[in-house]
């Protein structure tokens, strides 16, 4: 299979790219299997989460068929309309660098907020976790809380260019590569764990433990780069 190893930059958009001009060059034909999600990462020197955001990216374009369990698909593109040069891959910024860099950015603005931060900041975690889990109860995706919680820790850092920042990571969940990771992956069993883990950053910030609170928002966001980087098989859609 005449696939090159890739240089670690923006990896799922080169491996996009690759297997987008394989497939127009007919290599992979309409109906046929794309190679295992294992099989692609070994032969382009790459992670299989970095092949699955490419595989997702390619899903969004139109060019491919995700069936859980079953594999991926190439699909009939004689009908559709040309997609841009670089597709959806080419524009949207890849979900597990925005939860890479989450990592570093909200690290620093949890242990700045258990510095520094008010009662009222507090407070408004608080109320950030119980609208978390108010919805939750009802069976509904608690977006919103998990958005005012980490936008009430970076607020407690009173720094404006850190506060935009953060919004811009949440802002880049809405693109379509991103909203459909959360699709796959996020169940409200995961939600579940992930508000415990959201309990935990608040206790370290109220005890005003710097260290503490960025370890525990080391820890959630390294437990959410490993929930969308789950087997295909333990997701919802199986």
């Amino acid at each position: 299979m005449p696939l090159q190893t890739l240089a670690p930059q923006r990896l799922y958009r080169q491996i996009a790219e690759q297997l987008r001009e394989l497939i127009g060059k007919g290599e992979f034909a309409v109906g046929a299997r794309i190679p295992a999600e294992r099989d692609l990462a070994r032969q382009l020197g790459v992670s299989r989460p970095s092949v699955r955001e490419a595989l997702i990216a390619l899903e969004v374009e139109g060019w491919v068929e995700v069936r859980t369990g079953s594999g991926v698909y190439v699909l009939d593109r004689s009908s559709r309309t040309p997609a841009p040069p670089n597709g959806a891959a080419g524009i949207e910024w890849g979900p597990l660098e925005i939860i890479r860099a989450r990592r570093m950015v909200e690290g620093e603005t949890a242990a700045t907020a258990a510095q520094y931060g008010k009662r009222k900041d507090v407070d408004a975690m608080r109320r950030a976790i119980r609208m978390m889990r108010e919805l939750a109860a009802r069976n509904e995706v608690p977006h919103e809380g998990d958005r005012a919680f980490h936008l009430a820790i970076v607020n407690a850092c009173d720094n404006v260019v850190l506060t935009e920042t953060v919004q811009g990571f949440w802002e880049s969940r809405h693109g379509p590569i991103f909203a459909r990771m959360i699709d796959y992956f996020e169940t409200m069993e995961s939600w579940q764990v992930a508000i415990g883990e959201h309990e935990l950053i608040l206790e370290a910030i109220a005890a005003r433990d710097p260290a503490a609170a960025r370890s525990a928002m080391h820890e959630h966001m390294d437990k959410f780069h490993q929930r969308f980087s789950a087997s295909w098989r333990r997701t919802k859609a199986s």
